[in-house]
């Protein structure tokens, strides 16, 4: 009878093996079509840039086309709103910053997305923002530096003139942060993307603003002025140019980010495959020099960079409700 016992659970065990390796089998590989990244920003724009190295690392590691697709809007809310609508399959991603997924879902009465609604795969680059002014306004209003600038807005409120990609975005927001502790009044004038907000001030349609680490160049050629970065440190690129902290303003530090992100749902297999297959950007030397232009590279693993952003989703509520923020 022991006997008879023992052979029917080898038998059940035996069966449940062959059944385990005709199931493996059985599942469907991944991929098998072209993979698209959605960027909610034009071509040409930082986050296109990181896109579109990003696509060609997973093109390679994969073995499928991967397509970028730039579809702008609304501070970047009509693409991620589209993949956070999407299926959770692997074949649709998501190339963002940090403000259209911590910040816009808690500022704009419209938006039909949260942070919870993706499945974070890897940030892939982080930077601080820099304070820059147009030069030749700064030597006719005397402006070398931050408390210059706050006094030039104290003696003519609402004249100080400053631009971002877009109202809402995490640059808006630092300068009506900096203009509500400074107790200054400035006007805002938002452009479709941070690249036109930039040309915008170099022209001399704008005074100032804060611009992303892709300026540098303009700034060493002389057609912008820093006069302070964001980050708890001073910058390699810029050693001349003190922090926030530095021209007066201890707790201020802004760092954004830009990473790929795949719907809520999306099969937890799948997204370590893709987070492997991205993080093998580093090992590109060309592509890590086109990142290392515009921030530091910083590939977290899932967990790591899901525990960011819930980390951040709350402290930039904070901001929003301090500020008195909301946008229709």
């Amino acid at each position: 009878m022991k006997l008879s016992r023992r052979l029917g659970a080898l038998i059940a065990l035996g069966f449940l093996a062959l059944t385990s390796v005709h199931a493996q089998d059985a599942a469907p590989a991944w991929p098998t079509k072209p993979l698209r990244i959605v960027v909610g920003f034009p071509a040409g724009s930082v986050t296109d840039t990181v896109a579109r190295l990003i696509g060609e690392q997973l093109a390679k590691a994969l073995g499928q086309p991967v397509v970028v697709e730039n579809k702008p809007g609304a501070n970047g809310a009509l693409g991620v709103g589209e993949v956070a609508r999407a299926a959770p399959d692997g074949y649709t991603l998501l190339v963002t910053n940090s403000s259209s997924i911590t910040i816009n879902p808690q500022l704009y009465k419209q938006i039909n997305y949260k942070a919870a609604d993706f499945a974070p795969i890897t940030m892939v680059i982080e930077a601080p923002f820099i304070l820059t002014v147009n030069p030749e306004w700064a030597q006719q209003n005397a402006v070398n530096s931050i408390q210059d600038l706050i006094r030039y807005a104290q003696v003519q409120p609402d004249k100080l003139t400053y631009g971002s990609g877009g109202q809402g975005n995490m640059a808006h927001l630092s300068f009506v942060s900096l203009s509500n502790r400074a107790n200054i009044k400035t006007t805002h004038v938002p452009y479709k993307s941070a690249a036109q907000a930039g040309l915008a001030m170099i022209s001399g349609e704008l005074n100032a603003g804060f611009d992303t680490l892709s300026t540098v160049p303009n700034i060493l050629a002389g057609k912008l002025k820093a006069l302070a970065v964001t980050s708890s440190k001073r910058i390699a690129q810029l050693p001349d140019v003190p922090t926030m902290a530095e021209a007066g303003f201890g707790d201020f530090e802004v760092i954004f980010w830009m990473g790929l992100l795949a719907p809520k749902g999306t099969a937890e297999p799948i997204i370590t495959k893709i987070y492997e297959a991205a993080r093998l950007v580093t090992t590109n030397s060309k592509a890590q020099a086109v990142l290392k232009n515009n921030g530091e590279p910083v590939m977290l693993d899932p967990k790591g960079f899901a525990s960011l952003i819930n980390k951040e989703v709350p402290l930039w509520g904070e901001v929003i409700r301090r500020e008195a923020l909301v946008l229709d």
